[in-house]
C-alpha cells in the first residue's frame, strides 16, 4: 500500500520534537467556545425581538389613547358644553354627553377598540377632567360650570396579556402596557383673565363660510352673541332649557335685494335682526381666490360657491383689529349660497339634526356616503362655522356697512347644523356653539387655529 501524498504534521498529532503531549488538553476547546457564543447570541437576539415588539405595541397604545381622546373632545365640541357655562344650568345634562355611558364616553371606547395593540382591541379607560388636573373622574356632571370652559378628556389604553415570542424559554409570563393621553377643547371665550398678559386668545378656524353676521342674538333681543371686548358668551346656556344660545333655531337670511348689496339694496344698513321672525341678516365676505379652495365637489362652479362647498382655507377669519377682514357688497350671492349649500349637503336628503333632547343628536340623512340612514353620527357636511363682526364699533348703536368692501372686526365664531337652505340663499339654523374672542384679541398672542370654532387639542400625551 502506497504511503500517503500528504502527511500529517507531527505537531498536530500533539507531540514536540522529543514525543511529549502537548496540546491533547485543548482538544474541541473551540467547539465549546462557539456553542457558548452561540447561546449568548441567540438570547440577545430573542431579547431584542421582543423588547422591539413590546415597544412597538407601546407605541400602537399610544396611538390609540390619543385617536380616543381627539374623538372624545371633538364629541364635546359639537355638543355645545363650552357655551352651556351658566349659573342657572343644570350641569346633570352633561350626563349624556361625559357620563359613564355618554355619547363621548362611547365614541372614545369604540376608537380605542378599533386601534388594536398587538391585534387585539384593548381596555379603553375614559375621565374627564377639570381646570387641568392630572386626573379625572367618569361622570362629568358632578363638575360645577367651570368645567365647561376647558373641559378636558383623559384616556387611558392598556393591553394586558402580550405574549413573549423568544424569551419565554426562561419566562412564561406575559406583559402589561398603557398609554394616557388626554385632550382639550378650547373656548377662547372671556379667556384674558387666564392668559399671561391678559390677552385673549384668538381662534382661527379653517373652512369658514363667507356669510359674515352682525354680533346679535335673534332669539335674546338686545344680547349679543359675544362681548365685543371680551369675547365673553353673551347668553350661554341650552334653548329652551334656561334660554341659552346653545339650540336656539333661526333664519339666516341673505342681506342682498338687489343685484349688488350697497345702499338700497341692502335689506338692513347695517346688517341686523328681526326679532319677531328670529331672523339675522348675513352678508357675504370678501374671499382670497389664490390658492383655490380645497376638497371641491364637482357641483361647485365659482370661486364664491367654492368657499361654500369645499374648504376655504386661504382666506383668514381671526379675531382682532389689528386683523380686519373685508365684506364683498359687490354682488348678490344668494343664488351661489343656495347652489353650494345644496351641492355640500344634499339638502334635502342630507343629514338631520333631532333637538327634542339635550344632547342634541344628528342623523345621516339618504345621501350621506359613510352612514346608514338616520343613524346618530359625530360629524356632518351640514355642520358650518360662521364669523361674527363687531357692528356695533363703540359707538352705541349699529353702524351701516359703506362702499364695495368694508373692513370688520371679526370678534367670534358661530357653529350652526344648516337644515334647509331656499333658492334665495336664506337658512333654517340651529346653533350647536359659540365663541369668541373680542376685538382686543391681538397677533402677538398664540392662537389656537383647528377645523372648528371651538379647537381640540392634545395636551399632556404620555
Amino acid at each position: 500500500m502506497k504511503s500517503p501524498t500528504f502527511k500529517r504534521p507531527q505537531w498536530i498529532r500533539g507531540h514536540d520534537a522529543h514525543n511529549h503531549d502537548v496540546h491533547n488538553g485543548e482538544h474541541g476547546v473551540t467547539m465549546v467556545l462557539v456553542a457558548m457564543s452561540m447561546v449568548a447570541l441567540i438570547a440577545m437576539a430573542a431579547l431584542s425581538i421582543d423588547v422591539v415588539t413590546l415597544y412597538l405595541n407601546r407605541e400602537e397604545a399610544q396611538r390609540s389613547a390619543d385617536a380616543a381622546a381627539l374623538a372624545a373632545a371633538r364629541v364635546i365640541s359639537i355638543s355645545g358644553i363650552t357655551g352651556t357655562a351658566n349659573p342657572n344650568n343644570d350641569t346633570t345634562s352633561w350626563q349624556a354627553i361625559c357620563g359613564p355611558t355618554g355619547t363621548a364616553t362611547q365614541v372614545a371606547q369604540q376608537m380605542g377598540a378599533l386601534n388594536a395593540v398587538g391585534g387585539v382591541a384593548p381596555t379603553v379607560t375614559v375621565n374627564y377632567s377639570n381646570a387641568g388636573s392630572p386626573t379625572g373622574v367618569p361622570d362629568c356632571s358632578g363638575y360645577g360650570q367651570d368645567f365647561a370652559i376647558n373641559p378636558t378628556v383623559i384616556v387611558q389604553v392598556r393591553r394586558t396579556g402580550l405574549p413573549t415570542l423568544f424569551s419565554r424559554i426562561w419566562s412564561r409570563s406575559t406583559n402589561s402596557i398603557s398609554a394616557t393621553a388626554a385632550a382639550e377643547v378650547f373656548n377662547p371665550s372671556d379667556s384674558g383673565p387666564v392668559t399671561p398678559g391678559g390677552q385673549i386668545v384668538p381662534v382661527v378656524p379653517r373652512c369658514v363660510k363667507p356669510w359674515i353676521i352682525p354680533d346679535e342674538d335673534p332669539d335674546n333681543p338686545g344680547k349679543r352673541f359675544v362681548g365685543h371686548r371680551s369675547g365673553r358668551i353673551g347668553v350661554p346656556g341650552i334653548f329652551p332649557l334656561d334660554s341659552g344660545v346653545i339650540g336656539e333655531k333661526f333664519t339666516l337670511a341673505n342681506d342682498c335685494s338687489g343685484p349688488g348689496c350697497t345702499g338700497s339694496n341692502l335689506t338692513t344698513n347695517p346688517p341686523g335682526v328681526i326679532t319677531a321672525s328670529k331672523t339675522i341678516y348675513y352678508v357675504p365676505a370678501l374671499i382670497s381666490t389664490a390658492p383655490p379652495a380645497v376638497a371641491v365637489p364637482s357641483c361647485a362652479t365659482d370661486d364664491f360657491q367654492n368657499s361654500i362647498a369645499g374648504c376655504d382655507e386661504s382666506t383668514v377669519y381671526a379675531c382682532g383689529v389689528d386683523k380686519l377682514a373685508q365684506a364683498d357688497l359687490s354682488a348678490n350671492r344668494g343664488s351661489d349660497t343656495s347652489t353650494a349649500v345644496e351641492c355640500l349637503t344634499k339638502i334635502p336628503s342630507g343629514d338631520t339634526i333631532d333637538t327634542t333632547a339635550y344632547p342634541f343628536q344628528i342623523k345621516a340623512g339618504a345621501s350621506n356616503p359613510i352612514a346608514s340612514p338616520n343613524q346618530v353620527i359625530t360629524s356632518s357636511n351640514s355642520i358650518m362655522t360662521l364669523p361674527i363682526y363687531n357692528d356695533w364699533l363703540d359707538t352705541g348703536s349699529p353702524q351701516p356697512l359703506t362702499g364695495t368692501n368694508p373692513q370688520i372686526t371679526i370678534v367670534g365664531f358661530l357653529q350652526v347644523f344648516v337644515r334647509t337652505v331656499d333658492t334665495t340663499g336664506n337658512m333654517q339654523v340651529t346653533v350647536l356653539n359659540v365663541s369668541g374672542c373680542g376685538d382686543t384679541a391681538s397677533s402677538t398672542t398664540p392662537t389656537a387655529p383647528g377645523s372648528s370654532p371651538v379647537p381640540i387639542r392634545l395636551i399632556t400625551p404620555q
